[in-house]
């Protein structure tokens, strides 16, 4: 085959960064994910049906929760938002908080990555 491909491979830095994945349970009060640290930045992608979009989170645009504000990574689309694409960004990892086929659908698996704001391993205690 003559065709070129790109791979972009990441890992999990404890206290900085956190790959994975999960299986969606269908419901409002989503799966939660444990990263370890206060999310700041997320993409999640739907692996089990082809189709789906890379869904971007970030603590900038929604600066509490729940972040509803999300960007398609493969799509030229602008910035979408609404509370039937939910996810919390927590202190510890993120939980969703919608029934949606993009990233919390009963039995459906997901990929993510997602980056520390400030990372508890190296913080400092006031």
């Amino acid at each position: 085959n003559s065709a070129t491909f790109v791979a972009y491979c990441f890992h999990s830095v404890d206290g900085y960064s956190k790959c994975g994945s999960y299986t969606g349970n269908g419901n409002a009060d989503g799966t939660f994910v444990y990263t370890g640290f206060r999310v700041a930045w997320l993409l999640v992608k739907e692996t089990t049906d082809a189709g789906e979009s890379w869904y971007m989170f970030d603590n900038k645009r929604d600066t509490y929760n729940y972040a509803s504000k999300r960007l398609m990574a493969n799509s030229a689309n602008p910035e979408s938002s609404g509370s039937s694409q939910a996810i919390d960004l927590l202190s510890n990892g993120f939980k969703a908080r919608a029934s949606q086929d993009a990233f919390n659908t009963s039995g459906k698996n997901y990929i993510f990555i997602s980056f520390a704001e400030t990372p508890f391993k190296y913080s400092n205690a006031r």
